[in-house]
């Protein structure tokens, strides 16, 4: 059984909108510093990525599905689970959820992209150390 990793965000006042509700827009931010913190947890960082390797992930395609509404002061959980990683892709699963109850879903693509914003390679290492965070 794959593992998913976990974090989580407390919805402020600048998440919402004029009646408390989060801005569906801002579901999309929640899920990219999930996605951030698991790549974090797999040894490896954005910047350093960037700099010393050369790449960077765009989102390729994403679908949301949308459950129900997060609220002003909610604390949120955010499980990021890995579908597939590929040399040049990795496709995650996202669950947004408050306590037990299910908010959001998302299925994100990522490329792997490089100079130029053209495809690029993933590091070996990297697919590895995300393989092993996720038992995949």
């Amino acid at each position: 059984m794959n593992k998913h990793h976990s974090f989580s965000i407390r919805v402020y006042y600048e998440d919402t909108d004029a009646g408390g509700i989060v801005y569906y827009a801002n579901y999309l931010k929640f899920a990219e510093r999930a996605r951030t913190e698991a790549l974090r947890q797999a040894g490896f960082e954005q910047f350093d990525l960037m700099h010393d390797d050369g790449i960077a992930f765009a989102v390729r395609h994403c679908e949301i599905d949308f459950l129900k509404p997060a609220r002003l002061d909610d604390l949120l959980t955010i499980e990021t689970a890995l579908n597939d990683i590929s040399k040049v892709s990795i496709t995650m699963q996202q669950t947004i959820r408050r306590g037990d109850e299910t908010l959001v879903k998302l299925s994100v693509k990522l490329a792997v992209v490089g100079k130029g914003m053209k495809l690029a390679k993933l590091p070996e290492p990297l697919q590895q150390s995300m393989r092993k965070l996720f038992n995949h």
